[in-house]
């Protein structure tokens, strides 16, 4: 699927078809429909049934050639409607899942879905240290990375994350240039309320957010 959408558009860097939150049986029916990479948030189960629905996954994963993601301790705010209270993981259970083979692990150091508070406390950078000293050199997932302040996510990225979900930044960004193009009336002008021409200023305005992400992640050029 992946390497068909490369050669009929040209791109020139990897491409993953990612499932973000997946349910179990989601996780499975994305393995078959193609999808390159698959997250399994399996948070919400007991850590026994974490761990059980986890080991079936990554097998059924990796047979597939499937890079497979787990998560340990809930992510705050909200992710598809299923609210979390953002607890801390605890180190001894992203052992656990971490011991399974997983590709990447996920897992709750304070930091939430959507936007945060103006009380938020911020990363907790003692949970994840003892998280990486049990597991190791296994890359980690930093959820809800819309609005952590750069110092934060750059201390993260030293601490052992490795990739970096943001989504409400780029939305917020989206709707306030398409904001702007309405409230100037550019969709009254000629065909201005073509969604084609409606959506390209949010669209483009996701590309440079996107650019700038990049640049504070320090993933330029590494493709």
């Amino acid at each position: 699927m992946v390497k068909a959408m490369d050669e009929s558009l040209g791109i020139t860097v990897p491409v993953a078809l990612h499932l973000d939150h997946g349910t179990y049986e989601g996780s499975k029916a994305c393995i078959e429909a193609g999808f390159t990479s698959i997250m399994f948030d399996g948070s919400h189960y007991d850590i026994n049934e974490n761990v059980e629905k986890t080991k079936e996954l990554v097998k059924i994963a990796h047979d597939a050639g499937v890079s497979i993601e787990a998560e340990v301790g809930g992510i705050g705010g909200v992710e598809d409607g299923v609210a979390s209270n953002g607890e801390k993981a605890d180190p001894a259970e992203c052992k656990m899942i971490a011991d399974l083979g997983v590709d990447f692990l996920a897992a709750g150091i304070g930091n939430i879905h959507g936007v945060y508070p103006a009380d938020w406390k911020g990363l907790d950078f003692d949970v994840l240290a003892a998280i990486k000293e049990q597991i190791g050199d296994l890359p980690m997932v930093l959820h809800g990375g819309s609005g952590i302040p750069e110092d934060q996510i750059k201390k993260a990225i030293s601490l052992g994350v490795s990739k970096i979900n943001v989504n409400t930044e780029l939305q917020i960004v989206f709707a306030k240039a398409t904001r702007a193009y309405v409230e100037a009336g550019k969709d009254l002008e000629g065909k201005g309320y073509d969604p084609r021409k409606l959506l390209k200023p949010g669209a483009e305005a996701i590309i440079a957010e996107c650019k700038n992400k990049i640049a504070v992640f320090g993933s330029g050029n590494k493709a």
